[in-house]
């Protein structure tokens, strides 16, 4: 695109951060509105696959990233009684692919250092209301922005914001989970995410996520999660830490370590999540980006690299398609062709993972391994899982871009 364009975006969260670079770095302008009254990251860590590594690579962050986070190779899960049901290597996909485990502060703080405008995001300001056709603002306090070329709505799975013609599906998942950070300076956790499931509705994990840009080799860390119903949050605290503390420790013997360096629920953080479905991610001039355009499950890990690549996918279309409506429905039809299948697919596996279903609990232990060794179903499950995976039997070209990354990662895992 040959003209600077002026450029809102609401919400300053990973696909709002990785926006404002690649488009900043095209030369538009670029007005940022975030409702926080600071910024900061929301959560405990993430996996970022091979798709966001890419993403990240383009941005130039990727070693910068591989410095600080935890690599995995390996997902692994299985039942109380000892019963594998997952093992997922990413290397029988492609030998140079693996994930990344990193704290949501690192990534944050990575995408945030290397904007170089971090300082002029207008926090503390609610926007109430948009006008996608004029792409304009109204915040809380009544003020009025724009109208502006483009409007980019970034601003999360519980976005009051998206163009309601748009929505086909907008509803909470009745499971979410407690996430914490634990210290684990021995790195005994690391190089893969492990889980124990008993049935579907006692769930928990484990996952490296390495440590902040800047700290010591010692202070790598590890996420852990606790899955629950959402309604029983409450119930659970008003039970008392020691309470949970000693029923997860004896549920799963073997992140007692990581149990006892928490010190109370105040280090523990409660997610809920969002299933949310939109027919198009673009309305008149108005982008919807990130969790606001396509929340689900984090069964598939995949938010975030999605977020990721909506931003990077943007920029690119942009930058070589001229008529701006054009790029616009380009943009709206190459990623719903990469989304929906993870929307789908989310939605169908999450009860195997998070319900109150015997059923679906036995189908997942009687089916999901054989399924995983399996020449064909394999394949296509590691794609699902590195985020590569296109339509129903269609993957992204990301040959270049997993070279890079092992050439980046060279040594580093």
């Amino acid at each position: 695109m040959s003209r600077t364009l002026n450029i809102a975006i609401v919400g300053y969260g990973t696909a709002g951060q990785a926006a404002a670079l690649f488009l900043s770095r095209k030369g538009h302008n670029l007005e940022i509105f975030e409702r926080a009254p600071s910024l900061g990251p929301v959560g405990a860590g993430l996996l970022l696959q091979p798709t966001g590594q890419s993403v990240l690579a383009e941005l130039g962050l990727l070693d910068a990233a591989l410095a600080c986070a935890a690599p995995v190779q390996q997902l692994f899960g299985s039942t109380r009684s000892g019963r594998v049901v997952m093992d997922m290597q990413y290397a029988k996909l492609d030998a140079a692919c693996f994930g990344l485990g990193i704290q949501r502060g690192a990534l944050f703080n990575l995408l945030r250092d290397a904007y170089p405008d971090h300082a002029k995001v207008r926090t503390g300001v609610t926007v109430t209301q948009i006008d996608a056709q004029k792409a304009t603002l109204r915040d809380a306090d009544g003020g009025a922005h724009g109208p502006y070329d483009l409007l980019l709505l970034a601003d999360g799975a519980a976005s009051r914001l998206r163009p309601q013609p748009r929505v086909k599906r907008d509803a909470p998942y009745p499971w979410g989970a407690f996430w914490c950070l634990c210290a684990d300076p021995d790195q005994a956790f690391d190089g893969r995410l492990i889980q124990q499931y008993d049935g579907a509705s006692r769930f928990a994990g484990i996952l490296p996520v390495g440590r902040l840009p800047g700290e010591p080799e010692s202070a790598r860390q590890c996420s852990f999660f606790w899955s629950l119903r959402t309604a029983e949050f409450e119930r659970v605290r008003a039970a008392g830490f020691e309470t949970w503390q000693r029923a997860a420790a004896e549920y799963w013997p073997q992140s007692a370590p990581l149990l006892q360096r928490i010190e109370g629920f105040e280090r523990l953080a409660s997610a809920s999540y969002r299933d949310v479905v939109l027919d198009k991610f673009v309305e008149g001039r108005c982008v919807v980006l990130g969790d606001a355009a396509h929340a689900m499950s984090p069964q598939l890990g995949q938010g975030a690299n999605m977020a990721l690549m909506d931003a990077f996918e943007l920029s690119q279309i942009l930058e070589r398609e001229a008529n701006l409506e054009k790029a616009l429905g380009a943009y709206d039809g190459s990623r719903r062709k990469h989304v929906c299948i993870y929307q789908l697919i989310s939605r169908w596996l999450t009860p195997l993972f998070q319900s109150d279903s015997r059923v679906a609990a036995r189908l997942r232990d009687a089916l999901f391994l054989p399924l995983g060794r399996a020449p064909i179903a394999r394949g296509e499950m590691l794609k699902v899982l590195a985020g590569v995976k296109r339509g129903f039997f269609g993957s992204l070209p990301l040959t270049r871009e997993r070279e890079r990354v092992a050439q980046l990662s060279e040594g580093g895992t």
